[in-house]
């Protein structure tokens, strides 16, 4: 029997591992980018509109998985982006850069370590300077390692959790918005782990719950000025990240009640909802693109 495909139900990928941060290149199969499921488990180029013509966004941890696929159906809608990541990522990073640019749009590449609010500075004065503006920033990046239990949770990798999951967040807003105008919005990647608890990734599931409150509250601030704060909350998705940080048991168990993990482009469509005008009415709010889990909120 042939292998399934990975959008078709019952799909599993291989067990594998890395070293973190994890890289594209090494994961087999590749996350699917810019391809979509059809009725029938295949699957077909994304089909764009033109809904962010002309836009400027930012989007860090751009080099791969979730980030990649919204920098290329960013691209696809009109959209230059500048990429923000890990130096150690570079590899990726110009790998998304050439895939952005067959789309006819510009990627700019900006390496750096967003744990220091230092950096978050340079982020944005280097958009301003690459691109001219800021219409969309797109707060993506995160890390996560799995620790089955509290006493087992180094209190060093709780702090390095936090300084790289959340409070770049909120310097990176703070720091876009007063060159962001009306219409313009932010994105912030959250996780259904906020919302399920789960037990073995504490910290990361603790950041994922702060960004949701960072959502709705920005959101409050900044929505009668015309600029939306919205956030997406993926379940399993096939990225880097997965295979560099996460056990053989929880590989084997790597799936949603759709039958498989979901691809990155499947998540990344709705950070192109968000960007866009199509969603106009919707602030302080969060799509769950997790394949299929209830959730509340």
């Amino acid at each position: 029997m042939a292998d399934k495909g990975q959008f078709e139900p019952g799909y599993q990928p291989k067990v594998q591992h890395q070293e973190a941060p994890g890289w594209t290149g090494k994961m087999d199969p590749e996350p699917e980018p810019d391809h979509l499921p059809t009725a029938e488990g295949g699957k077909e180029l994304y089909k764009a509109a033109g809904k962010l013509k002309g836009k400027k966004a930012i989007i860090t941890g751009g080099d791969s998985g979730i980030g990649r696929s919204i920098a290329i159906l960013f691209a696809m809608e009109g959209a230059d982006s500048f990429i923000a990541y890990l130096p150690e990522e570079e590899e990726d990073a110009q790998e998304t850069k050439k895939l952005v640019e067959a789309k006819g749009q510009k990627c700019y590449c900006y390496p750096t370590d967003l744990k220091d609010r230092v950096n978050c500075k340079k982020v944005i004065d280097e958009a301003l300077k690459q691109m001219g503006g800021i219409d969309i920033l797109i707060n993506n990046h995160a890390y996560q390692m799995m620790v089955e239990n509290i006493k087992d949770l180094d209190e060093d990798q709780w702090v390095h959790t936090f300084n790289t999951n959340i409070h770049p967040f909120f310097y990176l807003s703070k720091y876009a918005l007063p060159h962001m105008k009306r219409g313009a919005t932010i994105i912030n990647n959250a996780s259904i782990n906020a919302y399920i608890g789960r037990p073995d990734l504490l910290d990361y599931t603790s950041t994922k719950g702060a960004i949701i409150s960072f959502t709705r509250g920005l959101s409050n601030q900044f929505v009668s000025k015309g600029i939306r704060v919205n956030a997406v909350a993926p379940g399993p998705v096939w990225t880097p990240l997965i295979p560099a940080t996460m056990n053989e048991e929880a590989l084997k168990n790597f799936t949603a009640p759709i039958g498989r993990p979901s691809q990155p482009s499947e998540i990344a469509t709705c950070f192109v909802f968000l960007a866009s005008s199509d969603s106009s009415s919707i602030s302080g709010q969060t799509i769950h693109a997790n394949g299929g889990t209830i959730v509340s909120g």
